[in-house]
């Protein structure tokens, strides 16, 4: 697989604190990562969308930050553009040669949005219902796997262009899924293993 590669186990909780126009939009995060263990060009996937560090600083209250751009197609295509000051996106960083495999893999390359149509408690968990766009909603399969604003989930179940996923209490706390609200968007990115599914079972009725 060409370029970097992640999980979907988010690593951290970043919050923007900068919205900078400069041709491309800049976005400053605040992270509890080690500005000095971000090198310049790095890849981050903020919220599921793999992103390049560009610059990093240190911060007087404990945490660092880094900047990175997003182009006017990304913004067009993820939840990017309702970025703003004090918005929590989901970090993860690119695996690196050795790492564990502890979700699935992921591209961070965003497939398009999708729609939290009711968030139900279930005992400590909370079972969501996304609608997705009909385009991508034909690569998402019960029990398969589904990455949402960078978190990688097991589908629960499909019907039609919805599908639902539970959040257990570990990952409502370490995500932004703690705070989401029905109605909101969301990044989605199939698995890539269900494209390839779909792309030979196309080679085969040709």
């Amino acid at each position: 697989m060409n370029g970097p590669m992640f999980t979907g186990i988010v690593t951290d909780i970043g919050e923007v604190v900068g919205v900078e126009k400069r041709g491309d939009i800049r976005f400053v995060i605040a992270t509890s990562y080690a500005p000095e263990s971000i090198a310049v060009g790095a890849s981050i996937a903020c919220s599921g969308c793999c992103l390049t560090a560009i610059e990093m600083s240190k911060s007087k209250v404990g945490r660092g930050t880094f900047t990175v751009e997003a182009s006017a197609e990304t913004l067009s295509k993820t939840t990017l553009k309702n970025w703003k000051a004090g918005t929590r996106i989901n970090l993860e960083r690119a695996l690196k040669m050795g790492d564990e495999l502890g979700g699935h893999i992921v591209s961070g390359h965003v497939d398009g949005l999708g729609e939290i149509i009711s968030i139900t408690p279930e005992d400590d968990s909370k079972r969501f219902r996304f609608k997705a766009p009909d385009d991508i909603a034909r690569f998402i399969a019960q029990k398969g796997s589904v990455t949402l604003d960078g978190t990688s989930f097991t589908v629960n179940e499909v019907e039609s262009n919805q599908f639902g996923v539970n959040i257990i209490p570990h990952t409502q706390a370490v995500t932004t899924w703690g705070h989401a609200r029905e109605g909101d968007a969301v990044n989605i990115e199939i698995d890539m293993l269900a494209r390839y599914v779909a792309r030979l079972a196309e080679f085969g009725k040709s």
